[in-house]
């Protein structure tokens, strides 16, 4: 993913722009992000197991989830990556307004390496060749009542597990999935937290400049009183370790 930034943000992205809308430029572009086995894992570590993983365990969400002209997208389960990869990849009927095709831009598709020898569950909606998941919708993987965990990816299921911790001490978490970085669901975060009044985002990237930097800006401007009557204690951020420069 790294080595193709440059295609991706400086040709790809801004080709329907540069071309006043007459060159489109309708491509998926597919890559391993966050974490990967065999390489070292440094997330939430003090050490790095493999000095590898300083050059291959990253996750790129917020660099790519910067740039205008691209939609980004970021997977937890089979149903996310089937849903996604097809809004992403093919010519919708005219009543359908999700398709990477008919926007004309590029669309980046991050996939965690770990979750690739994952198994999980497929609905009976989702092995029907119709199935899509439009781009820029979250979905909540469990109801709760007390706070709200926002994550994507890999992150998803430490957040899952979290919830079942909380439950234990009587803690009611809900849990979204993003499955979009770019366009960010923001509407289904904030409904979700004037209920619950607590937010915590996890991601695998670094702290600085991140996505739950972007999530607590967005709650932040909300047209909605949202900062002063619904959110009790501010935002909190789990990322993954920062290690300094000189490391």
């Amino acid at each position: 993913m790294a080595k193709a930034i440059d295609h991706v943000i400086n040709s790809a992205a801004k080709m329907l722009y540069m071309s006043a809308g007459t060159i489109p430029c309708s491509m998926v572009f597919r890559g391993p992000n966050g974490a990967a086995s065999g390489v070292g894992i440094s997330f939430m570590c003090c050490h790095v197991s493999n000095p590898s993983a300083a050059q291959h365990s990253q996750c790129f969400a917020s660099w790519y989830g910067h740039c205008p002209g691209l939609k980004v997208v970021a997977p937890y389960s089979a149903e996310d990556a089937k849903g996604l990869l097809k809004a992403c990849a093919l010519r919708l009927s005219s009543h359908m307004s999700q398709s990477a095709i008919r926007d004309g831009n590029p669309v980046v598709m991050l996939e965690n390496e770990i979750l690739y020898g994952q198994a999980f569950p497929m609905s009976d909606a989702a092995m029907k060749n119709d199935f899509l998941i439009p781009i820029g919708k979250a979905k909540t993987e469990r109801v709760g009542q007390h706070v709200t965990i926002v994550a994507f990816s890999r992150m998803v299921k430490l957040a899952l597990e979290a919830a079942e911790v909380l439950a234990a001490e009587g803690i009611s978490a809900e849990v979204i999935n993003l499955r979009s970085i770019r366009p960010l669901d923001v509407p289904a975060i904030v409904e979700s937290v004037k209920k619950t009044n607590h937010i915590v985002t996890v991601e695998e990237g670094w702290h600085m400049y991140g996505i739950g930097a972007e999530i607590a800006a967005a709650i932040m401007e909300c047209t909605t009183p949202i900062r002063v009557w619904v959110l009790t204690l501010q935002p909190m951020r789990l990322t993954t370790w920062t290690p300094p420069s000189s490391a």
